[in-house]
């Protein structure tokens, strides 16, 4: 099977997880799924049904088509001969050519009905001149009628509007160009047959566009869920580069006064000397400047409120303040427990610090979300390398939603973002129990500095 089939009927199931879903309380789901398939068009050169997931479903259509040709064929042949008074050859001959191409309309139904319609056509004419003709129906007997409608019905499924409407004005025209010669004595069948093909291509040419409707959504739908993911990611670096200025505008400030302050830290110092000092303090104030207009721009044009400019001037929290937010959280009826090693927010840099404090609390957002009144521990322990955070929640006592389902969705992403800032590691996953772990792993050195 190629990737292609594979995606198409990837995305066929979850078309049939959505429409079973949403149309649950009406149908069983068997019932669902096949109401599913009979929306979902085939491709050029596809057998009907080709992207449905089961087995069963792909080879629905030759069944019943096979179904008709096997229960048409001796039908149709004794009817010939024996109603109508056509000779026994002919007879076998335009029941195997009006019943047996029907098994070529599920893959080619153009090419079935140019076959099936010429031989009803010729078997019309022949019954002209049959000796029983008078008093049964023409120029479509039942059984014709019948083969008929189940071409239509391939057609309706596979074949776009204009198509159907091209093949139902010919089945009229040429009926009606048969009806002019009309022998004595028989009933016109061509009314019939046009009023039942046009209702059968109706019904299943909207099958056809509810389902082409449908998976034109789909598609918008895919592209929306993938613009929104884009525009997540890029708004959680945003935030994340707005809290990192505090960091970076930190140690330029320290090297602005330092250069400022070295002439008279430093007695006697040469006038060259004094002069590359000031200028190492003006190029750390430019930088400053510059950093500040980047910020503007981050920040919306320095929009008020807790997510403008004003709700970013407080001091940046860190390790430090792990315990009163998880006491926060406690607060708010999720049990928490926190194991903090000793040391740990002296020992981290200042971009590892705000990195482990945006995590836990990420973390324990998407506990609350997702999993509320699960039992959940959060760690923070460091070693000469390494800041190591794990939290780690049990299952929910409540109903839970699917993870990143509801809410902005910028936790996991945020997550990722902090730790690919900082070179280290991140591992989420489901546990075993039900629950859900989350552990960064977040260098005390920048690699970047260690491989230059």
């Amino acid at each position: 099977m190629s990737d292609k089939a594979r995606a198409g009927r990837s995305r066929f199931r979850e078309r049939v997880r959505t429409s079973s879903s949403a149309s649950g309380a009406r149908m069983p789901g068997a019932l669902g799924q096949l109401a599913v398939v009979l929306r979902t068009p085939a491709r050029a050169a596809q057998p009907l049904f080709a992207r449905a997931p089961k087995r069963w479903q792909r080879a629905l259509p030759f069944v019943v088509v096979g179904i008709f040709v096997v229960t048409l064929l001796p039908v149709t042949i004794a009817v010939l001969a024996n109603d109508y008074g056509a000779g026994g050859g002919w007879a076998g001959a335009l029941g195997v050519a009006q019943t047996v191409p029907l098994l070529l309309a599920v893959t080619r139904p153009m090419h079935a009905w140019a076959v099936v319609l010429t031989a009803d056509t010729v078997a019309a004419v022949l019954l002209m001149g049959a000796d029983k003709v008078a008093g049964h129906s023409w120029p479509w007997p039942p059984m014709t009628i019948v083969g008929y409608l189940a071409l239509m019905a391939c057609l309706g499924l596979r074949e776009s509007i204009r198509t159907l409407v091209g093949v139902w004005l010919v089945t009229g025209a040429v009926g009606t160009v048969l009806g002019f010669s009309q022998p004595d004595g028989v009933t016109n069948t061509t009314a019939l047959l046009f009023v039942l093909s046009g209702v059968m291509l109706v019904l299943t040419g909207a099958l056809r566009g509810l389902g082409d409707a449908q998976q034109r959504v789909a598609e918008q739908e895919s592209i929306s869920e993938a613009e929104r993911a884009r525009r997540t990611l890029l708004e959680e670096r945003a935030r994340i580069a707005r809290e990192l200025h505090d960091v970076v505008a930190h140690h330029m400030s320290v090297i602005t006064v330092q250069a400022d302050s070295a002439p008279y830290r430093v007695p006697g110092m040469p006038e060259p000397v004094r002069e590359e000092f000031a200028a190492i303090a003006a190029s750390a104030r430019e930088s400053l400047g510059e950093m500040r207009r980047l910020l503007t721009v981050l920040r919306g044009d320095g929009a008020g409120g807790a997510n403008g400019a004003d709700g970013e001037r407080a001091p940046q929290p860190g390790i430090d303040r792990l315990q009163q937010l998880v006491e926060a959280t406690v607060r708010a009826g999720q049990p928490v427990e926190l194991s903090l090693a000793a040391g740990a927010a002296d020992a981290a840099p200042p971009a590892v610090d705000l990195s482990a404090y945006r995590i836990v609390q990420e973390a324990l957002a998407n506990v609350v979300r997702h999993a509320p009144g699960a039992p959940t521990r959060v760690s923070v322990t460091v070693d000469e390398d390494e800041v190591l955070v794990l939290v780690v929640n049990g299952p929910a006592r409540d109903v839970v939603v699917e993870l990143e389902s509801s809410g902005t969705g910028h936790g996991l992403v945020g997550m990722r973002e902090r730790v690919r800032l900082t070179g280290g590691t991140l591992d989420t996953g489901p546990l075993p129990d039900g629950g859900f772990r989350v552990a960064a792993r977040l260098p005390l050195n920048d690699p970047t500095e260690d491989s230059s």
